[in-house]
């Protein structure tokens, strides 16, 4: 950015300008994910470097060349989430009480995640052959 801001100086090209501008996104993007990280600990997988390392992104790929490792994994999460609201109605449990919560929590998270990839890919297919 320094030597294309020397160069706007000097004698502004228009894919000068362009160049300037589209680092500058990327560096307001990359500002975005350390301060989120920062804030809470977690990325928005927004800057052009780790989108790809988002778990929809990776869950995304493993549907289109895995679907049945895709479907196990949903599969799982679902199970998980019987498995955790059976523990909330235990007695036994009382004293994981709240990590039997943040679990389930969790797994909910997850399964919401699926379910959007699933909807996504369903509606992508539906304007693509709408037949």
């Amino acid at each position: 950015m320094k030597q294309l801001d020397e160069s706007l100086d000097k004698k502004p090209v228009k894919r000068d300008i362009m160049d300037m501008v589209e680092l500058r996104i990327r560096n307001l993007q990359a500002f975005d994910e350390l301060q989120s990280f920062n804030d809470t600990g977690k990325f928005l997988y927004i800057h052009p470097l780790i989108t790809h390392q988002s778990e929809r992104a990776q869950l995304t790929k493993l549907l289109k060349t895995d679907p049945h490792e895709f479907l196990r994994l949903h599969k799982n999460v679902a199970d998980n989430i019987r498995r955790y609201e059976s523990y909330l109605k235990r007695t036994d449990r009382q004293t994981r009480r709240s990590q039997d919560k943040e679990n389930l929590r969790r797994h909910r998270e997850r399964e919401a995640l699926f379910k959007a990839i699933l909807q996504d890919i369903s509606h992508s297919e539906l304007l693509n052959n709408p037949s």
